[in-house]
């Protein structure tokens, strides 16, 4: 029931083009484009046959419930790091891992939403695919 949880997937970057884990892509979260949920959020990683994405910290979420936890910016928005190779060490706590190769897709699980999500007028922003 959607009232309980929402999941949006994506296939597709903000630029129109499949994930593909020979690029790297930054979804960035302002501050108030947080998810808006009751509970809790997270951003899952799955391969081109819809499994979990193996990779070297065996992480496949991200989300409000992270440990360690996301770290934020400045100004309270959210930078998520989604690539196949490590990022900095500053960055590898907002890191999700991409496969090796090959395609992927990503899912954006949201329990117990708040009514922008319900109605539709909050819409999850692009990833983006960093040039």
């Amino acid at each position: 029931m959607v009232d309980d949880a929402f999941y949006p997937s994506s296939f597709i970057s903000g630029g129109g083009q499949r994930y593909s884990s020979a690029n790297m892509y930054t979804l960035h979260l302002d501050k108030d484009q947080v998810p808006p949920v009751n509970g809790f959020w997270s951003l899952t990683m799955y391969n081109d046959k819809a499994l979990f994405a193996a990779n070297p910290i065996n992480r496949y979420c991200l989300g409000s419930l992270s440990d360690p936890p996301l770290i934020t910016n400045p100004d309270g928005s959210i930078d998520i790091y989604i690539q196949s190779d490590s990022p900095d060490n500053s960055r590898v706590a907002n890191w999700l891992p991409a496969p090796a190769s090959g395609g992927f897709s990503m899912t954006l699980r949201l329990y117990w939403p708040k009514q922008q999500v319900l109605d539709k007028s909050w819409v999850p922003p692009a990833v983006q695919l960093v040039e």
